[in-house]
């Protein structure tokens, strides 16, 4: 046999969490630097110089890829996933233990096979018999819906281009196993390896997949990084199971935005649409409360008003805590320090503890002024009026500075009744339109102040 064709077979240490590959056990991966994630497995090598390869064409000649999108029926994926699943496309769904994964694929499964279209649900975790059972209960059985429970990536490959669905869904990518690799279902390997094979399948056959997978503890998907980097499109599955609203977020998405999101309300029937989300948000907010203000977010291209919440309560203890729920931590300290130097308030001796009402999670700029009014409303025991909102970005310096956006932020505090709007200076001067609503610019924290309470 020639060497150059030899198959060799060799063990190594690979990290469960990284994809660091070893030629010996450590105890630390080298890699992320988690302890003792270095497991031993069987690679095998194959060293071949021969193949063929396709030959470039000029771009312009290049096949289109302005093909039609499949509408899910269900608005709210439709808008993470840009307006519909990609032909060829592979979309990996991710989220802790029970957030509703499973449920959400058997109503967007339910709604494709509704338009005469056959779809393939393959599962590796549960018996035909449980999934029946469950999409009895959400009124997800469809004529073109059809079940498999395997693992072998070969046989699901062969069963879908035999079947020629159109949209093949597995659940999940952590239970299938490549009949060649000798590691357990759910290591690197494996993961790796049955991901970039479903990934041929779809783009050579122009088959979408949508691949569900686990998360670790740290909220990030189990499995190599390279995962994500694989597949087309990344969506999270996030919300707090004691609260009913579920959060589907795009990480990554090749054919559109990255920044829309998606809720959800988590009922007897399933999971349901929430078209209109500020009004869920802020239905039980208290009125004229001190610590309470209402900040208008925008996810993407959809604004969404949620209520802020802060408490400042004095503290016998050494060092006063800073605790902060759907909201950056570090940026909640850094604002204190901000509000004391620039805004003149004593939160030295405080605990400070802050929440974003409805399990929402707010990243952007134009929380701070949100953040600010509410802890000097809980510190000074004043009340913002229950008809006014917020929002800027506040700066080092006290400086109330300019976001983005401001236009649809306006109109949805209209369209909900709110009379004032308290935002950045740079953005009423560079409003072009009258609103229907009182505006109140503010350039600094003692114009804030003033005001948020008058």
């Amino acid at each position: 046999m020639n060497s150059t064709n030899k198959k060799q077979r060799r063990p190594v240490y690979l990290c469960q969490q990284c994809g660091h590959q070893s030629g010996k056990w450590l105890g630390r991966c080298p890699g992320c630097g988690e302890w003792e994630s270095l497991v031993e497995e069987i690679v095998d090598i194959h060293h071949s110089t021969k193949g063929t390869f396709l030959q470039p064409v000029p771009l312009a000649l290049a096949p289109d890829g302005d093909e039609e999108r499949i509408g899910t029926g269900i608005e709210e994926l439709d808008r993470v996933l840009g307006g519909g699943i990609v032909p060829g496309s592979v979309v990996l769904i991710g989220g802790e233990p029970g957030i509703g994964k499973s449920t959400l694929l058997l109503h967007l499964l339910a709604a494709i096979a509704s338009q005469n279209r056959k779809v393939l649900y393959v599962s590796g975790e549960e018996s035909a018999r449980q999934i029946k059972m469950r999409a009895r209960r959400l009124d997800a059985i469809r004529a073109d819906e059809f079940l498999a429970t395997e693992n072998e990536v070969a046989h699901i490959i062969a069963m879908t281009c035999a079947m020629r669905p159109s949209l093949l869904a597995v659940d999940s990518i952590q239970t299938l196993v490549c009949g060649e690799l000798a590691s357990s279902p759910g290591s690197v390997s494996q993961v790796r390896e049955s991901a970039y094979r479903l990934l041929g399948m779809a783009k050579k056959e122009n088959i979408p997949v949508i691949l569900v997978g686990h998360v670790t503890k740290d909220g990030a998907i189990a499995g190599p990084k390279v995962l994500e980097h694989m597949v087309d499109t990344v969506l999270y599955f996030e919300g707090d199971r004691s609260h009913a609203f579920r959060i589907l977020r795009t990480v990554k998405n090749r054919f559109g935005s990255t920044n829309e999101i998606g809720v959800f309300e988590m009922k007897e029937e399933g999971l349901v649409q929430v078209s209109n989300p500020s009004e869920i948000f802020l239905a039980e907010r208290p009125l004229n409360e001190p610590g309470s203000v209402v900040l208008p977010s925008v996810e993407g291209t959809r604004p969404i008003l949620v209520e802020v919440q802060a408490l400042v309560s004095p503290t016998n203890l050494g060092t006063a805590r800073r605790t902060a729920i759907g909201a950056d931590q570090q940026r909640l300290s850094l604002l204190c320090a901000v509000l004391e130097k620039k805004g003149g308030l004593d939160l030295y001796g405080h605990d400070i503890f802050l929440n974003i009402a409805g399990g929402m999670r707010i990243d952007e700029p134009a929380l701070d002024l949100g953040v600010i009014s509410a802890l000097a409303s809980s510190l000074l025991e004043k009340p913002i009026s229950s008809t006014t909102v917020v929002c800027g970005e506040v700066g080092l310096a006290g400086e109330v500075r300019a976001i983005g956006h401001v236009d649809v932020r306006i109109r949805e505090a209209q369209r909900l009744g709110f009379t004032r709007f308290v935002l950045p200076a740079g953005n009423k001067e560079r409003l072009t339109w009258k609103p229907d609503i009182e505006l109140v610019g503010v350039a600094n924290l003692q114009q804030v102040l003033q005001g948020i309470f008058r």
